[in-house]
């Protein structure tokens, strides 16, 4: 690689690019600069993997391709670093990614959502490989960082990286939705796995006027980033400020139940009540809508089975295995068979959320927020806390 490449492809040209896209800001650019990214990335990356990704994907393995591995690392992209919670080997992907170097744009802007200032106490939930942690370390010094992780192989090879960089924040391995009671109360906290609910010892470990930024998940679909401001009284609210797709929080995965436990048994349609929509499914596949359906929604989550020809079926099913809806896409058709089964009409509920999102004028991520009461309740609004989001079904 000339050396003109590895500038553009290196640190100076991923700062240049971050810069421009206002995700990296002039405050954070020193600790940028000290922090190299390649130092808490390890040989074998899987480049932009993510969750909804399919197909077969090989790794990059910095020992056999030292090139590709330096411009991955350099590009703006996610890096995943573990499948399956380490019980996958081998070059091609697992299952499920259950760990990654996130995305640098991704990274400093909700560094910059976070708005740390020398000093302060912050609590990052989530230590992946270390990299956040070191950037937060160069930031408010070490003696003010605590970090944790769940996985422990994760946590030591982050705590290796953390020592050969010369940063020392409080490492421990832990339950990150218990918060880390020990060195609390925190100005600041940043978790780094999305959450689909806000734990309520994170805001009781915050201090009053303190900042928790964090993805937020629907059980529906869709996330983004929320953060929040703790109060007095010990709620917490405050706006999205961009959508996010972040692996999960081991304690917050869901696992879900076949279609065929929702079937009893029976050949579908088994005992579904059939209706027609002139709403597609692919009105409501987006990550916005599934989003704003998921923030009005309780206990649903949709499923799409592809068939052939660019068919597909999106079933939605609830978290209690008791209501069930297929709906039939067909490509060019105006309408689309429906059926709904159980004590819940899913679809229609469904329907209801994206009509009420629809009147609103679509609003995007940044016109919702949410707010977390001292019970640990959780509402969602739009525009402004006493604008509740409605709640279907």
């Amino acid at each position: 690689m000339t050396e003109r490449a590895t500038t553009q492809a290196g640190p100076q040209g991923l700062a240049s690019r971050l810069m421009d896209a206002g995700a990296l800001t002039s405050d954070w650019l020193p600790a940028y600069r000290t922090v190299l990214r390649e130092s808490f990335v390890p040989d074998v990356i899987w480049p932009g993997v993510g969750p909804a990704d399919g197909g077969p994907v090989a790794a990059i393995d910095r020992r056999t391709d030292p090139e590709a591995w330096f411009r991955a690392v350099y590009s703006d992209t996610s890096l995943t670093t573990q499948w399956d919670d380490g019980n996958h080997t081998g070059p091609d992907r697992g299952n499920i990614p259950t760990c990654s170097n996130s995305q640098p744009a991704m990274v400093f802007s909700m560094l910059a959502a976070l708005d740390v200032q020398p000093g302060a106490e912050v609590l990052e939930v989530g230590t992946g490989t270390g990299w956040n942690a070191a950037l937060l370390s160069e930031r408010v010094g070490s003696e003010h960082v605590t970090t944790i992780e769940f996985d422990p192989e994760n946590a030591s090879t982050a705590r290796a990286r953390l020592d050969a960089t010369g940063y020392n924040p409080v490492a421990v391995v832990g339950d990150g939705s218990q918060g880390w009671a020990a060195c609390a109360p925190y100005d600041r906290v940043l978790i780094t796995a999305s959450l689909r609910e806000i734990p309520a010892d994170i805001v009781r470990q915050t201090r009053p006027g303190g900042i928790i930024v964090s993805p937020y998940a629907t059980e529906y679909g869709g996330e983004a980033v929320v953060r929040l401001t703790v109060q007095k009284d010990g709620s917490a609210s405050g706006p999205f400020v961009g959508s996010s797709a972040f692996m999960r929080l081991r304690q917050h995965r869901a696992y879900r139940r076949h279609v065929k436990t929702y079937l009893r048994g029976k050949p579908w349609p088994a005992d579904g009540r059939r209706t027609t929509t002139s709403l597609s499914p692919e009105d409501v596949a987006g990550w916005l809508p599934m989003f704003a359906i998921g923030l009005q929604t309780q206990g649903m989550f949709p499923y799409p089975e592809k068939l052939d020809g660019g068919h597909y079926t999106l079933w939605l099913r609830d978290t209690h295995v008791t209501s069930w809806a297929s709906i039939d896409f067909v490509p060019g058709a105006e309408e689309f068979e429906v059926y709904q089964s159980g004590p819940r009409e899913l679809w229609s509920e469904l329907r209801a959320a994206h009509a009420w999102w629809n009147d609103q004028d679509r609003p995007e991520f940044g016109r919702f927020g949410l707010s977390v009461g001292p019970d640990g309740a959780v509402r969602a609004w739009l525009d402004t806390p006493d604008r509740p989001v409605p709640v279907v079904g």
